[in-house]
């Protein structure tokens, strides 16, 4: 493992390891014990420039290849990961902090969606459609939309890296990959070396790891890519959309924000209670699919929260790599000291702390917050980290006005008796993704799609990645003279 924090950390442009040309170097730290991993020197927005011509140049060649062909380079690609599980998992609990089971998440879903990009190849026959005019016809062609810029987070940074890249190759496209600058070797390198492995040709994966004090908006602007697929903050993303809007860019944002799950008066307490600790305290709610909202029905409110302050102080914090941790680390001191401050904040606005979790270094305890005020800001912000806000409600008139009350639409998750009625409600969510009897970060691959409003625009997973990466051509053919019209 620790050989990876040095041989990759470089930056990968036309198939070639290099190191970068800036001024300075960004410094991967383990966040448990503060160990230095790598320093990696920053790619100028000339090595940007770089690694957009050579996806362009390698793309055209990639999209002529056979589907056999891209099918093998994927098939290899899921062999690698399979046989390197105890290294990978050990580079992301090294570089983010993240425990056992975590990395296990993350792994699994990886490997589910390079299974599902080695469907998603293409055959190369256009669909014919029916013709208007004698002696026409009509055929529709799916053709990759070229270079594709990924912005990946540090938030299960290799799953979210392979959820675009994986479909975005696979479709026939060139890639160009940014890494968040703190998971630059699982969110970014690790992954071209993955690839490199498997046999892709070279140019066709790139990865610079940068940051936009150097580059500005050199990454998105640049005139290659037609698609930025951008994960992240949903400040950040309005950017990325207001830049790709001003440069006709098809951009696919998935930037999070306060997902509820809501416990219905017939649901079942101790499986509610149980997905609601996976939904907020998954990554040490570092993920954009958490419920940082746990919305339960007065009537089982006295229940549900007796059973989920217990579960949640029996949440071992400490180091990732025991297995018996719970909660690792947070990202960076950063992350820790503004979790910090939400907390301190809430307590401050009169809300009651039923947990109350101890900050040491970037190790941030799980807290429990109940009684908020109705109009507090925190309802409708992105908590990152393990702060869990419980609301009661009355009717589920009043729960759909509550998860439906903010500019965001992140994922939801509804628990109740009756499968029907739980569908009903999920209906009236303004979500792209609801779970009926389940946690928030459920993900299916064939079926990953998307939040809306503030919480992203776009499609992925499935049909919707096909729409995403591709477009469309209409080619019609005429057999003969048409005299008609003389």
């Amino acid at each position: 493992m620790s050989s990876w924090f040095t041989d990759l950390a470089r930056q990968y442009i036309g198939g070639e390891w290099r190191t970068g040309t800036g001024s300075w170097d960004i410094i991967d730290f383990d966040p448990y014990d503060g160990e230095k991993l790598a320093a990696i020197t920053i790619a100028t927005s000339g090595e940007v420039d770089e690694a957009y011509r050579a996806a362009q140049g390698a793309q055209r060649e990639w999209a002529a290849t056979g589907p056999d062909e891209r099918r093998a380079v994927f098939a290899k690609a899921l062999e690698v990961i399979e046989g390197r599980e105890a290294e990978i998992t050990d580079a992301i609990t090294a570089e983010l902090g993240g425990t056992r089971p975590r990395a296990a998440f993350e792994l699994r879903l990886a490997e589910e969606f390079l299974r599902e990009s080695l469907r998603m190849v293409p055959d190369p026959e256009g669909r014919p459609l029916p013709s208007s005019a004698d002696g026409a016809e009509d055929r529709l062609y799916r053709l990759p939309v070229g270079v594709v810029g990924v912005v990946s987070p540090f938030t299960l940074p290799f799953l979210l890296a392979i959820a675009s890249v994986a479909p975005a190759l696979a479709l026939g496209n060139g890639v160009v990959l940014k890494p968040h600058q703190n998971a630059p070797v699982t969110g970014g390198s690790l992954v071209a070396r993955i690839f490199e492995e498997a046999g892709l040709p070279g140019g066709l994966l790139n990865v610079v790891i940068t940051d936009i004090a150097e580059i500005g908006d050199a990454f998105i602007e640049h005139p290659v890519p037609s698609v930025i697929s951008f994960t992240g903050s949903d400040e950040t993303g309005r950017h990325v959309a207001t830049v790709c809007a001003a440069h006709s860019k098809r951009c696919v944002l998935e930037t999070g924000g306060p997902g509820s799950l809501v416990v219905l008066d017939d649901a079942d307490v101790d499986h509610a209670v149980e997905a609601a600790v996976l939904s907020r305290f998954l990554d040490h709610g570092q993920v954009r699919a958490s419920a940082g909202r746990i919305l339960v029905h007065r009537s089982l409110e006295a229940e549900f929260t007796a059973k989920f302050v217990t579960r949640v102080r029996s949440l071992k914090v400490g180091d990732p790599r025991d297995p018996g941790t719970d909660i690792g680390p947070l990202v960076n001191s950063s992350q820790a000291e503004e979790v910090s401050a939400v907390v301190e904040q809430a307590l401050a606005e009169g809300a009651t702390a039923l947990v109350r979790g101890t900050t040491t270094g970037n190790l941030v305890g799980p807290s429990v917050l109940t009684g908020l005020p109705a109009d507090s800001a925190l309802l409708r912000r992105d908590v990152f980290g393990p702060v869990a806000l419980l609301v009661p409600f009355d009717t589920e008139e009043e729960a759909v006005r509550l998860v439906n009350g903010t500019p965001h639409r992140a994922r939801g998750a509804v628990h109740t008796g009756d499968v029907g009625r739980g569908v009903d409600f999920a209906r009236r969510i303004d979500s792209g993704t609801v779970h009926v009897n389940d946690g928030t970060a459920h993900e299916e691959p064939l079926l990953r799609l998307g939040d809306q409003k503030l919480s992203g625009v776009g499609r992925v997973g499935g049909e919707s990645t096909v729409d995403a990466f591709t477009t469309m051509k209409w080619v019609s053919i005429r057999h003969g003279r048409d005299d008609s019209s003389r």
